[in-house]
């Protein structure tokens, strides 16, 4: 897939190789996706993965690799993953230009 309009932020990036370097396994790469459920329709999700699917939009940045999934990348399109570490805890987040409502958490979002 070219022309992705996704982006990462550097705490993302970092956090990504961070994690990477500690699995000790340099063919991981952080898959970003959305699935139905949460309380406001659809919800993030984050898990490392090996296999890049034929589908996958590839974001490569500065030595870390993110994916996104076909169908998921139509509710993430002008997204921008980051990384934040506060008072909810340390996580990975999306700002979502398309999404019209979110949740209190952040975790989920309504289109």
């Amino acid at each position: 897939m070219s022309n992705i309009d996704i982006s990462v932020t550097p705490a993302a990036v970092d956090k990504v190789r961070q994690l990477v370097a500690e699995e000790d396994n340099d063919y991981l790469k952080l898959r970003v996706f959305v699935t139905g459920g949460g309380c406001a329709g659809f919800q993030y999700g984050f898990t490392f993965d090996e296999e890049v699917a034929e589908d996958d939009a590839v974001i490569e940045a500065e030595g870390a690799t993110f994916l996104v999934d076909a169908l998921s990348y139509q509710y993430l399109e002008g997204s921008v993953v980051d990384y934040t570490e506060g008072l909810q805890g340390a996580r990975f987040v999306v700002t979502n230009p398309v999404a019209s409502t979110t949740c209190g958490c952040g975790s989920s979002f309504g289109v």
